[in-house]
């Protein structure tokens, strides 16, 4: 197993990291949502927000994994915090003599692909990386690449928020100004989160594509199965009853519960498999290289998943399927896979329906 190397300014780094005070605290919200879009962009079940301490990296936020630290010297984010330009990934850990016979290989998490983008801070230290990983070898596209280095930047800004606010805290006299101060950084940091969320076709709350994200690649879907004369399908899927669930449990549980369904189509529908939110309770689902059939044995298996998952509420989707017609447009082909939505519901619900 190879070590990772030790930058020259190591101490100073770390004297750096030390001055967050961030080492060792507990969970935080915005932390988790930042590792969950960027798994949901790079289509990976594992992640973590990494800093690394002198000798061990401690993980802020984590997903998939058990652990809440780990050896520096084992540590794949001990390699990134070397070149705080790049995005460091690795394909297929098993074929790369850096980490071919490391323990997290070996074992569990048993990693097989990485890729993590390096937390620089403002005066040019790395603290840590924000990563990804899969127990499967994959590769990240240059959109998956930069949207992780963008990421980093906002995870960044976090802890320059909190470092704000430490300092606020330790040298203000004055509680209205303070409080104005604060309420003035968090202004800037939902404003910079917003931006982002829009420059990446994220949706905020599930971390699926957006609407608009996805009516592009919907028109770009068509056009190349146009050219290649390919099939191509969409479904459009509606969680039954939705509107019951904010009324008795209310608006925050019904949040949960579209995180929750968010989290399962990307679950149940791998690339090139595409889902997105729609807005609502209504998310849909861009199949390439599917004709009728096979669209609908994709979404039959996405109704019983959804059926049989553990969620906070139970819940069951109805799920309209249609294949695009050559020459027909995206709007059309949205409508009949509407259409076919509501006969689904008007049948039962909890079912699919196959438009002709």
């Amino acid at each position: 197993m190879q070590k990772p190397a030790r930058p020259t300014d190591d101490l100073a780094r770390i004297a750096e990291l030390h001055r967050y005070d961030i080492l060792d605290t507990l969970p935080e919200q915005a932390y988790d949502d930042l590792l969950v879009v960027a798994a949901g962009i790079c289509g990976t079940p594992m992640g973590s927000v990494s800093l690394v301490d002198t000798e061990r990296q401690w993980f802020k936020a984590a997903l998939g994994v058990r652990m809440q630290e780990g050896a520096r010297d084992t540590s794949f984010c001990g390699h990134t915090i070397l070149d705080p330009g790049r995005v460091l990934v690795v394909n297929d850990a098993r074929n790369d003599p850096r980490f071919h016979d490391n323990p997290l290989v070996l074992g569990e998490p048993n990693i097989r692909f990485y890729a993590g983008a390096p937390l620089v801070s403002p005066s040019g230290y790395v603290a840590g990386a924000l990563c990804v990983m899969d127990n499967e070898p994959r590769q990240l596209d240059a959109f998956q690449c930069e949207s992780l280095r963008s990421l980093s930047r906002q995870v960044v800004a976090l802890m320059e928020l909190r470092r704000a606010n430490r300092q606020l805290q330790h040298h203000l006299q004055e509680r209205d100004w303070y409080e104005q101060q604060l309420h003035a950084y968090q202004l800037l940091l939902e404003q910079q989160n917003d931006e982002l969320a829009i420059q990446l076709g994220i949706d905020g709350l599930t971390g699926l594509a957006s609407r608009r994200a996805f009516d592009v690649e919907l028109e770009a879907a068509i056009g190349r199965a146009a050219l290649l004369q390919q099939p191509l399908g969409l479904a459009v899927i509606d969680i039954d009853h939705f509107k019951i669930i904010n009324d008795t449990h209310g608006h925050p549980v019904g949040d949960c519960v579209l995180a929750e369904v968010g989290e399962q189509l990307r679950r149940l529908a791998a690339p090139p498999l595409l889902p997105a939110r729609q807005g609502g309770e209504e998310f849909v689902l861009l199949m390439p290289d599917s004709d009728l059939a096979s669209a609908g044995q994709i979404a039959e298996r996405l109704c019983r998943g959804v059926r049989e998952a553990k969620l906070s509420v139970p819940i069951t989707v109805s799920i309209g399927v249609a294949a695009w017609h050559i020459g027909e447009s995206a709007h059309e082909l949205y409508i009949r896979a509407d259409g076919a939505l509501y006969a689904a519901k008007r049948g039962g619900r909890d079912r699919v329906e196959v438009a002709a």
